[in-house]
């Protein structure tokens, strides 16, 4: 339900977008969403709500360790709450990276640290059959492969029971998954561009075999179509959080 004002006016749908850690933070995603009719409110993993009441729908984004890792991040076991909870209300739900891999670990999938499946920069993601008729990816089918900024060594290694598998690639194959009817997962970074990469730590990527600047160059070439895919798979997920809203009345 969406909040409402002190003389009882429904405000404009409003989506929590929870910020794992400093490093992660939700780039351009905040200003798609407004621009797409919805209020965003970004909070840090320790600032989190008691409950998704004062919200319409909920984004998770990365953070650079496991969604167990409770030691090095207190909040996770209230933010899997959350996630839970958004799960059972049939919230609309977009998890990125560690938002991703979380909803995978509540819904009873598998994620694996150091899995193999590591990804730098801008890299191809394959879009399957399944994500044709899907409320957030069925808009992108035309393209059939997209260019996504990645960032992760830990992985998706078994999807939930049910889940259905609407994006893979050749290095990593649970690109993006959706569980029930408005929760999705995405292993790549929508709300990313190439500046991003520019902060990354030279010496981290260069340790796993990356040359930072080939990144950076690599990402720009495909900044265009980047953007593109990336705000039109924001906007439909705005589509499905106002259509959500409308049906709770």
């Amino acid at each position: 339900m969406s909040p409402r004002t002190d003389d009882g006016a429904t405000t404009r749908p409003a989506v929590l977008v929870v910020q794992n850690s400093p490093t992660s933070g939700p780039g351009r995603l905040v200003g798609w969403l407004e621009a797409a009719g919805l209020d965003g409110h970004v909070v840090s993993g320790d600032e989190l709500p008691r409950s998704l009441d004062a919200y319409d729908g909920i984004v998770t984004l990365g953070g650079g360790f496991m969604p167990d890792a409770d030691d090095r991040a207190p909040w996770l076991p209230h933010e899997r709450e959350l996630t839970v909870e958004a799960l059972k209300r049939e919230m609309p739900l977009l998890g990125i990276c560690l938002g991703a891999q979380m909803l995978a670990l509540c819904a009873g999938g598998d994620v694996t640290a150091d899995s193999g499946e590591t990804e730098r920069g801008s890299c191809p993601v394959d879009l399957l059959p399944a994500a044709a008729e899907d409320p957030v990816f069925g808009d992108l089918v035309a393209d059939v492969s997209l260019r996504m900024i990645q960032n992760h060594r830990d992985s998706v290694t078994a999807l939930p029971p049910g889940a259905d598998l609407l994006a893979t690639s050749d290095a990593c194959t649970v690109q993006a998954f959706r569980v029930g009817v408005c929760a999705w997962g995405l292993q790549f970074h929508p709300e990313t561009g190439p500046d991003r990469l520019r902060t990354w730590n030279e010496a981290e990527l260069a340790t796993d075999g990356f040359d930072r600047a080939a990144l950076v160059a690599a990402a720009e070439d495909d900044a265009e179509v980047n953007e593109r895919q990336s705000r039109a798979l924001v906007e439909a997920f705005a589509r499905v959080v106002h259509e959500a809203t409308r049906k709770a009345g």
